[in-house]
């Protein structure tokens, strides 16, 4: 198939080739069942978890036994939010979060809301930014929760998490980060912080598995088992384990950790040279903050222009979106630029444009030439 030039690393990433090779002895040679403990088959499939166990902790800067092996970051958000809530059954309960968050956050909190949660989502100004006075005032004698991504998947705005995390840790309150966009991008760490969701093809590793770390040794709750039968990871999360795939997030957590700073850095060369030639473009602009952000990320908005068909055009040569892709099948625009204000229109004439290890100049040159192509046409055209 002749596919278009890959312009979308937030929606997913593909397998390193070095993933590959190491998850393929676990589909033939070494199948066994990790919670085999009689034989060698499964002796060797656990040993390949434990080593992928160790892996994931040292990205994060966890400890192995703060792992929890999960089906990807979906699972992990609602163990963490649906299973704090359970833990805390019969309590008044109240949480915060932001609107700006993923939908997987979202549709989960309003889930708990119709048990007879509280939950507060706070807004974020014109570059998604929350207001931190605004969210300490926002706690309550009764908050259990505060729960925030590390970096927006849209726009690629990274919040201050070490406020945050010490904010909640001096009233008492579990910390849950969504650092899906962020592990293996930036550094990141658990410090302070209780829960937190990551997964692997996000950071190329395969589809199908991720992580929810669980801080031990402090007093707070851990969250409660969502999946039950048989008591795997620690009781936390039954089910085989999918060995292939937990092989794989380990060989691309280990990756990461060697490459992501070099990558960063060629990674926002690259960014920037889209940016500044999309920007050439009349009536064209950045979607939020234009420091603080991932290096690999630009969002913009192209004024003049039906949105829909700009990224029918823009699609048939580069691949990108309007957000993410749990939401791209949904006409309306992002939740997360309306958050920020951004009318409805431009929301809709709103690209994101993320990039990866794959990504090359000439990618970045043949985009620019294909957008501004385009671009021209529709507003010919219209």
């Amino acid at each position: 198939m002749n596919y278009p030039t890959y312009l979308d690393y937030n929606s997913t990433t593909p397998c390193a080739p070095e993933v590959i090779d190491a998850m393929l002895p676990f589909f033939g040679a070494n199948f066994g069942n990790a919670a085999s403990k009689n034989h060698p088959y499964g002796w060797v499939a656990e040993n390949a978890v434990d080593e992928a166990r160790e892996k994931v902790a040292q990205l994060i800067g966890a400890k192995s036994k703060e792992i929890i092996f999960t089906s990807g970051a979906t699972e992990s958000i609602n163990l963490g939010i649906k299973g704090t809530f359970e833990a805390y059954l019969g309590e008044k309960q109240h949480y915060i979060t932001c609107q700006t968050e993923h939908k997987a956050v979202l549709d989960t909190f309003a889930e708990i809301e119709k048990r007879g949660a509280e939950v507060t989502y706070l807004p974020v100004n014109l570059i998604g930014e929350i207001n931190l006075e605004k969210l300490e005032n926002t706690i309550l004698p009764h908050t259990k929760m505060i729960c925030l991504m590390w970096a927006n998947n849209e726009t690629g705005y990274i919040h201050p998490v070490q406020k945050i995390a010490e904010l909640a840790e001096s009233r008492n309150i579990i910390f849950f980060i969504d650092a899906v966009q962020a592990a293996g991008k930036i550094s990141v760490s658990t410090q302070r912080i209780h829960l937190m969701a990551i997964s692997a093809h996000k950071l190329y590793g395969p589809k199908g598995v991720g992580a929810l770390y669980v801080r031990h040794n402090h007093e707070l709750p851990k969250p409660l088992a969502q999946i039950h039968g048989g008591g795997h990871e620690k009781g936390m999360r039954s089910g085989t384990l999918n060995v292939p795939g937990i092989v794989g997030f380990g060989k691309a957590a280990e990756l990461r950790l060697t490459e992501m700073k070099a990558e960063g850095k060629r990674l926002e060369i690259l960014r920037n040279q889209l940016e500044k030639g999309l920007l050439e473009i009349s009536d064209t602009f950045i979607n939020g903050s234009q420091e603080n952000r991932l290096s690999h990320v630009t969002n913009i908005a192209f004024g003049g222009v039906e949105g829909e068909d700009l990224l029918k055009k823009v699609n048939q040569k580069i691949a990108v979106s309007s957000g993410s892709a749990c939401t791209s099948i949904s006409p309306k625009p992002s939740h997360v630029l309306q958050a920020m204000g951004l009318n409805s229109d431009l929301g809709r004439a709103s690209i994101r444009f993320s990039l990866g290890r794959n990504t090359s100049e000439a990618d970045i040159e043949f985009t620019l030439e294909w957008v501004k192509k385009k671009m021209g046409e529709l507003r010919k055209n219209s």
